[in-house]
């Protein structure tokens, strides 16, 4: 088992969804996207598990959580006070961990898969430091809604940097992105994060250290990880050497992910599919069979 912990980002509003995304029912017998993803961890390897959520969809989502997850499984809560981005989020959970130790990050509204976990799951229990796993963008699509993917900077299979791209979808023969950036048309086999990170302890300092700096500019200023996580290559943030390298593993998993209500359908598809492939269990938890909600 990993001695990483993972920390599941539950606290977002999501606004352009309009309802409880982490508890949209995806799975082929009701079960919600937060369900899938931690059983999917739970298979690659962790064994603690922290949620970080927001005081108001937070009690309705914790009170899911305890109903149908296992009541063995290493489980904490975190609150995170005001929606001041994805850093702040991780900071929610910082005592709630053990911070010599490596940790992961996630969103609780994408599906990763047992392997891409499983990967980052080993880096981080081999001692390997920070890492983010990315995904093919053709395999980070679901659906022809826009959505915004990082596409990354690659060299010998270290992370230079990411550009954020808004407005990316699907066309005949590729995809695209009208936020007016080139290329508009963009490489299917590009590499896009999709916010599956693994952290050195040491790092804890530095995530604070970001979101102080950014509260000095504006007690109301988000910082996203992708943000710190540049500030730290670009030397912009005080961290120790051995963080200024973030490693890409790149798997060829699908990363199945709900932005907009019109991708739900899209996303039981293609679940669906995976199952029938056998690329994925039917049940939660290791239980097999049919897992009602």
């Amino acid at each position: 088992m990993s001695g990483a912990t993972l920390i599941v980002l539950a606290a977002g509003r999501a606004r352009r969804f309009g309802g409880v995304k982490p508890l949209a029912a995806i799975g082929p017998n009701g079960e919600a996207i937060v369900d899938l993803l931690v059983s999917d961890a739970v298979a690659a390897g962790f064994s603690s598990i922290v949620v970080v959520l927001n005081p108001d969809t937070g009690p309705q989502i914790r009170a899911h959580i305890e109903q149908h997850w296992p009541s063995g499984l290493a489980l904490s809560f975190a609150i995170q006070p005001r929606p001041l981005g994805t850093v702040s989020a991780v900071l929610a959970a910082r005592d709630l961990v053990d911070q010599a130790s490596p940790f992961a990050v996630v969103n609780a509204d994408d599906l990763y898969g047992p392997a891409a976990l499983s990967a980052c799951a080993e880096h981080l229990e081999a001692g390997g430091g920070n890492v983010l796993v990315g995904f093919r963008l053709h395999n980070a699509i679901v659906g022809r809604e826009p959505v915004t993917r990082g596409v990354c900077d690659i060299t010998s299979g270290h992370l230079r940097s990411i550009v954020e791209r808004r407005q990316v979808h699907a066309v005949d023969g590729g995809f695209e992105s009208l936020d007016g950036l080139e290329p508009v048309r963009l490489d299917p086999e590009a590499v896009v994060s999709m916010n599956l990170w693994g952290f050195d302890g040491a790092m804890w300092q530095v995530l604070g250290e970001a979101m102080s700096a950014a509260a000095d500019a504006s007690e109301d200023a988000e910082v996203l990880l992708p943000e710190a996580v540049a500030a730290v290559l670009r030397g912009e943030l005080a961290a120790p050497e051995e963080l200024r390298a973030v490693r890409v593993i790149v798997t060829e998993s699908r990363c199945v992910g709900v932005t907009h209500p019109g991708d739900l359908d899209a996303v039981r598809a293609d679940l669906a599919t995976q199952i029938q492939r056998g690329e994925r269990q039917p049940g939660l938890f290791g239980r097999g069979g049919p897992s009602t909600p």
